[in-house]
This record gives structure tokens, sequence and C-alpha cells, in this order.
């Protein structure tokens, strides 16, 4: 899991302007993924991020970066709340909400869409998703867009924007630490 990969995926999240990413790495053999997790807190925690495995398998390591100052701001929010509630979330407590969604995750049970409200997307897209990932749909970038598609399509060029600027940088040397706001 090189440094820029991990740029590639979660600029934006690196760069303070997103709550958060999901990335996969492929599993290989001998590979310590939990220690690989545990040195990039070491960079990460103390400005304000967060790395955890969501979920493993015999291939794929599914990793979230995000900032919990972020999360929980998003996750307060009443509208998402409601989602949260309705798919049996503990809503009042973030960390339990992320419990749980790694429970939902090893489930098996297809990939939890309430996922959106843990990488940032808007409340009212999540939703629309989940009621219907076909019907309503006014735009797509980093997620489908069912609310207001002007902001959504600001937001989608800011992350692009961030993203080609974090990896010009790290590819002009930069260190993933320098990098991280």
């Amino acid at each position: 899991m090189s440094d820029q990969y991990i740029i590639r995926h979660c600029a934006p999240t690196l760069a303070g302007i997103k709550t958060g990413n999901l990335f996969s790495v492929q599993r290989e053999p001998g590979e310590d993924y939990i220690d690989a997790i545990r040195r990039l807190n070491k960079i990460l925690v103390p400005k304000g991020l967060r790395a955890l495995i969501l979920k493993q398998t015999e291939k794929i390591v599914l990793i979230y970066l995000y900032r919990p100052a972020m999360l929980n701001a998003d996750l307060s929010r009443e509208d998402a709340r409601q989602i949260l509630l309705e798919k049996g979330y503990p809503a009042e407590k973030t960390q339990s909400c992320i419990v749980r969604l790694v429970k939902r995750l090893a489930s098996g049970d297809g990939f939890p869409h309430e996922i959106g409200l843990f990488l940032g997307y808007p409340p009212e897209d999540v939703k629309g998703f989940m009621n219907s990932p076909v019907e309503g749909v006014k735009c797509s970038g980093c997620w489908k867009v069912y609310g207001d598609e002007a902001k959504a399509k600001r937001m989608f060029a800011n992350y692009q924007r961030c993203t080609n600027a974090y990896c010009r940088k790290i590819k002009e040397g930069n260190s993933l630490e320098q990098l991280v706001r």
C-alpha cells in the first residue's frame, strides 16, 4: 500500500475537503495489513484523520480513511440520522455506527448503500439511491446525484482538482505526511 496509491484514492479526505474515502488493496501473502494501518495512523491521527480496515477477504482488504470530526458532523444531521435509524444503526454515537457498518459489510448481504453517509455524500442522494438506483438520477460522478446537481458537480470538480494536485505533488517528491492537512 504505497503513499501514491493512498493519495490517488483519498486525496480529498487528506486535504480536508471530504469526510472519507474507501479503497481496496489486493491481499499479498505475508502482508500484515493491521500493522500497515497502525503505521498509517501514526501519520494520520495527529492530523485529525484515521484509517481502519472495514473488511478483509482472501483477495482484498477494504480500508476506510476518514476525518472523525467531519463524520460526526455528517452523521449528526437529522436526515442522515433518520437513514441510519431505519437501517438499525445506533445513530447517537459515531463510533457505534462504524461498528455497525463493519458488521453489515461482514454479513455478506451485499454492499450497504448507507455507506455513502460515511463518505460525506449528501443524505438526499444516499436516500435517492436507496429508493431507486436508476430512477431520478440527475447526474453521476463520485456518486449518483438525486438532489442538488449543481452543488454536486462543483464538489466532483473540486475532488478531481485536489486529486490531480496531490498526485502531482507526490510525484515531485512530497511525502504523504507532508500532504496531509
